[in-house]
């Protein structure tokens, strides 16, 4: 744990940038702590871009901006061999994944063939191009964003893509109270024109270091058999609710368990204890299932959302 007061410091200076938004400041936290990638979805103007570059500059880390549009190629982020004329020979030029810190702006714009390649990346951590592998950075992690509201133009990510995200978050809109100080924050800043400095001592191997730690957070077996049965019922959720046998159209993969376990190993860290609880695994376990399971049918005409049938699981399920 040599590394956690770096990251709650991390954690204090980013709140200084970012109102209102603590949850998507954890969860931002627990995507650089496991090497998972994020997909935050959210209506225009709620701080998304302004976190990323916030969560970059506090690490030292590479930052790359992708906005993503329909027209992109694939070469357009993995990078493509150009020819040498006094050589005679191709040399390959990296593209913009080949940093750190990666925010895929409006993501779902994209055309499949970009998404194939992100995938890759994504899984991989590496790009191919000509029949070569070109490995990315170690801390190297995707945070992507879509808009919920404008669909126009839009292609849906695919499951198997959506099923490397670990976790997938919703970000809603500040009360009253944080827009204010939002507002008052700004004219502070003349209208974002000064810069909040962040005195942050992190580095990217001090984050390598971190997810080491993070990996030997203590989970007991019986928190591990508790993960296995949220996931298993999203697959079969009649076991714990018989009437919700028809409920949802497919589960989660067995992907989902491993994210669980991180995220929530992460989640413990970041609140300063050496060991997972119950409620660790309750607090990331909607983020890391919402996208990995669908309602079915019978689901939509009793207005369940993904949302509802995950708490319903959770509700269902002993906490031991």
């Amino acid at each position: 744990m040599q590394s956690q007061p770096e990251f709650l410091s991390l954690r204090h200076h980013l709140e200084q940038v970012i109102v209102g938004q603590s949850r998507l400041i954890d969860r931002l936290m627990i995507a650089l702590l496991t090497g998972g990638h994020v997909l935050l979805e959210s209506a225009p103007g709620l701080a998304k871009t302004t976190a990323v570059k916030a969560l970059s500059s506090g690490v030292h880390a590479r930052f790359q901006r992708i906005q993503f549009t329909p027209d992109l190629m694939p070469a357009d982020i993995t990078g493509s061999e150009v020819f040498n004329p006094k050589t005679g020979d191709f040399r390959f030029v990296q593209g913009p994944l080949f940093h750190e810190i990666i925010l895929a702006d409006e993501i779902n714009r994209a055309p499949p063939k970009v998404q194939s390649a992100l995938l890759e990346a994504m899984e991989e951590h590496q790009v191919t191009i000509s029949g070569h592998s070109h490995a990315l950075p170690d801390l190297f992690i995707v945070l992507a964003t879509q808009n919920p509201l404008e669909q126009s133009g839009t292609y849906p990510l695919p499951e198997a893509q959506l099923d490397r995200f670990l976790l997938h978050v919703l970000i809603d809109y500040p009360d009253e109270e944080e827009e204010l100080q939002i507002l008052q924050r700004d004219r502070e800043m003349h209208f974002g024109e000064d810069k909040v400095d962040l005195e942050s001592r992190l580095s990217p191997a001090t984050v390598l270091q971190a997810r080491r730690e993070v990996a030997e957070i203590h989970v007991e077996e019986i928190l591990q058999r508790y993960v296995v049965s949220i996931v298993h019922a999203t697959r079969h959720p009649e076991k714990w609710l018989p009437d919700w046998k028809d409920m949802i159209r497919f589960g989660a993969s067995p992907r989902a368990t491993l994210a669980m376990v991180r995220a929530a190993s992460a989640h413990a860290y970041l609140q300063g204890r050496e060991y997972v609880i119950p409620d660790d695994v309750r607090e990331v376990a909607g983020d890391v299932l919402r996208h990995r399971m669908a309602p079915s049918f019978a689901a939509g005409a009793q207005q369940l959302s993904s949302d509802d049938l995950i708490r319903g699981i959770l509700d269902a399920i002993p906490v031991p």
